[in-house]
């Protein structure tokens, strides 16, 4: 079943790519859009309910300001509280992130088991980035959040760490690139290269939803398609947009 969230000024609402800390709007509104869209998700059924801590929200936040090295990044601030409220409500022991960058996609996921904004523990939260000198940078970054090691970085190409991983898979993360033209096109070759991993209700996050659909024609298909899996929406809070899908 698919269904969509949008936010009623989602095409206006931007953010400089070089200023990653920027505040786009008063804490309410970025709030009650972000609760807007979650409801959106449990009355979808992907989601078990809409609470999270605010405060461990804006601690996470702040840790990033001040230790990350972020030269740019589309995460809006309504998407890292989207990304952190996903998977503090749903609480995934592991989760594997595809396309970590600097690391900031992948903490916003990650910060809410590790470090000051961390809601509860998980067991392996891997970022991985095929840029060998990137993951470097994310690991880095990493590193000064999460002293403990469960949430890390490695330098990896997705399809294959992805197929590879013995475990079960409760958050799946997408915001890679393929080489030879494939692009966001990448994201289904990793879903399928674990969906057998994926147990009941594990969910699928794919970042570029709305700016990369074309791109994303065959995977936001397959993930649409109930009988791949139960439910997906297109959480459009930004012009990059977020498909939440469930197993």
């Amino acid at each position: 079943m698919s269904h969509e969230y949008r936010a009623a000024d989602w095409q206006t609402y931007k953010m400089d790519y070089g200023k990653p800390h920027a505040e786009l709007e008063p804490a309410e509104k970025e709030i009650a859009v972000v609760d807007e869209a979650l409801a959106a998700l449990c009355r979808a059924g992907i989601l078990p309910h809409a609470r999270y801590d605010h405060a461990l929200l804006l601690a996470h936040r702040q840790a990033v300001r001040d230790r990350f090295e972020i030269p740019w990044t589309a995460i809006t601030p309504r998407m890292q509280r989207l990304l952190y409220a996903i998977n503090a409500v749903t609480a995934p022991p592991r989760m594997l992130a595809a396309g970590v960058f600097c690391g900031n996609t992948f903490i916003s996921n990650a910060g809410a088991a590790v470090g000051p904004g961390a809601a509860y523990r998980a067991l392996d939260l891997v970022g991985l980035e095929i840029k060998p000198a990137e993951a470097e940078r994310a690991e880095r970054n990493v590193r000064r959040l999460d002293p403990t090691g469960v949430a890390h970085v490695v330098a990896a190409e997705a399809v294959a760490f992805a197929a590879a991983y013995p475990h079960a898979i409760e958050l799946l993360y997408l915001d890679a690139d393929g080489v030879n033209g494939r692009g966001k096109g990448v994201y289904l070759d990793i879903l399928q290269a674990c969906l057998d991993r994926l147990p009941p209700r594990a969910l699928v996050l794919a970042h570029n939803s709305v700016n990369c659909a074309e791109k994303l024609s065959e995977y936001l298909g397959f993930v649409r398609n109930p009988v791949n899996l139960r439910a997906s929406v297109n959480v459009i809070l930004d012009g990059e947009g977020l498909e939440v899908s469930a197993r």
